[in-house]
């Protein structure tokens, strides 16, 4: 009997990353799953790898996060196949490489729609259900530049800034009603994320930064997010010597700022 027996956990940006690698540790737990990202085919490919399971489901939900008029409907889905959601993993999100004073508004706009509206959509569509229920977690996957901007970044450490201050003010709202919220801050992680990142035409930057090639593995964040469930923590840091960024910036601004002048965009 695993830790998540009988949960359903739905996590978005399930097709690749860090949500393919929490879609398995779920599993591992014992939890219904249900997948959700823009690409059905790379979500019915997480889905085939599962271990079989007859007493479970990995239910495949294609979705798009800049699409926030549709995420109801997409509600209404899983519920109508799971009857409750009892974890939300809000993980789909974009990332830029772009200078911000030569990146157009409508770049900024599609990065912040992906990375900040579509959360607070699908959490919104989904928290009467969680609170009429007794409760539930929200799982925010942020990023340590949700704590400081960073070279190219610009829209994206904005959209991270945002999900913290939307998600800590939900978490002290809705906490005597069971709602539970998790931020979790990655530092570097060996994924995609800089391959589709956009740049200020809006193309995907296509190249893997050497910082993401030396991060630690999407396994490992996984494995993080699922002890900090267990946990009941509600910020987590997780990454190799960038993390500790985190706590320069808080103790010694100045400092910071020298170290970060002097630092590669990669």
């Amino acid at each position: 009997m695993g830790k998540l027996t009988g949960k359903v956990v739905w996590i978005t940006g399930a097709s690749s990353g860090i949500g393919e690698a929490l879609a398995h540790a779920c599993w591992e737990e014992g939890a219904h799953l249900i997948l959700s990202s823009r690409r059905q085919a790379a979500l019915l490919r997480v889905q085939t790898v599962l271990p079989a399971a007859n007493d479970r489901q990995a239910m495949i939900l294609p979705m798009d996060m800049s699409r926030v008029d549709d995420l109801p409907t997409a509600v209404d889905q899983a519920l109508a196949h799971f009857g409750r959601v009892d974890i939300l993993v809000n993980n789909a999100g974009i990332s830029q490489r772009s200078m911000a004073a030569e990146t157009p508004l409508d770049i900024d706009r599609r990065i912040m729609e992906v990375n900040f509206f579509g959360p607070v959509a699908l959490t919104k569509a989904i928290l009467p259900t969680m609170v009429a229920a007794g409760g539930g977690r929200i799982v925010v996957v942020s990023s340590i530049s949700g704590k400081f901007g960073y070279h190219l970044r610009s829209a994206y450490a904005a959209s991270k800034h945002a999900l913290h201050g939307f998600f800590e003010s939900l978490r002290l709202e809705m906490y005597d009603r069971g709602l539970r919220v998790t931020l979790v801050c990655p530092g570097r992680i060996r994924t995609d994320i800089s391959l589709h990142a956009l740049t200020a035409d809006g193309t995907e930057h296509q190249q893997m930064d050497q910082g993401q090639l030396q991060g630690r593995s999407a396994h490992e964040c996984a494995a993080r997010i699922l002890k900090a469930i267990f946990r009941d923590e509600e910020e987590v840091y997780f990454g190799g010597k960038e993390v500790y960024a985190v706590w320069i910036k808080r103790f010694l601004p100045s400092l910071f700022s020298r170290i970060m002048r002097k630092r590669s965009s990669d």
